[in-house]
């Protein structure tokens, strides 16, 4: 049965939820339904991601929200840089037509939402790439989506990750330290880890 919001099209009943969320000062309305991450309320760790993401730090060029799901993550950083350009995808059908709808209905004209499994329907490269990954999709996914970052961005551009400890936290960071040959912790709080990682010319492990 594919119900897991980490499906392609989740077949369990619609039961669509409206609901607005605060954060960093900036209110935005939302549109969740079954078969999606997070339903009733925007997670704790896209709530850190959101608040530890520096945008003004972030070189020019546009930024993508790997594994959007509804939208909470790009969204808000969307109407936080209104100049930039925010690429939001997922796997999961259902999930990125909430995402199409939840960015329009904040009128984020900045926002363009598209479908792909990890990077492979994405050819271009980006200044940032922020994922909060599907761990239930198991360790591989995740795995692929980190390491898959480094050619999918552009020179000194960054990959920040929100993970549990419990959850593969540390497991990840040696795979961007491997792969990137760098990797900071922004932010720890409730086991959730902030990591982040930079291309720089000629760091890539391989």
């Amino acid at each position: 049965m594919n119900s897991f919001y980490y499906s392609t099209n989740p077949t369990v009943a619609h039961n669509e939820k409206h609901w607005d969320f605060t954060l960093k000062q900036t209110t935005l309305s939302f549109i969740s339904d079954n078969g999606v991450f997070s339903k009733n309320t925007i997670d704790y760790g896209s709530r850190l991601l959101i608040e530890n993401t520096n945008l003004e730090q972030i070189p020019a060029g546009p930024i993508l929200d790997l594994g959007c799901g509804y939208g909470p993550i790009g969204l808000f950083l969307a109407r936080q840089a209104p100049n930039r350009q925010f690429l939001l995808t997922d796997v999961n059908q259902r999930a990125l037509s909430l995402a199409t709808r939840n960015a329009r209905a904040n009128q984020l004209e900045n926002v363009l939402v598209k479908q792909s499994d990890g990077y492979q329907a994405l050819s271009e490269q980006f200044a940032a790439i922020v994922t909060n990954p599907p761990v239930r999709a198991g360790k591989a996914v995740v795995t692929r989506m980190l390491a898959g970052a480094y050619d999918h961005l552009l020179p000194q551009g960054t990959i920040t990750v929100v993970l549990q400890k419990k959850q593969g936290a540390p497991s990840a960071q040696q795979t961007l330290k491997n792969v990137f040959g760098n990797v900071r912790i922004v932010k720890r709080s409730k086991g959730y880890y902030i990591l982040v990682s930079e291309r720089r010319d000629g760091s890539k492990n391989e």
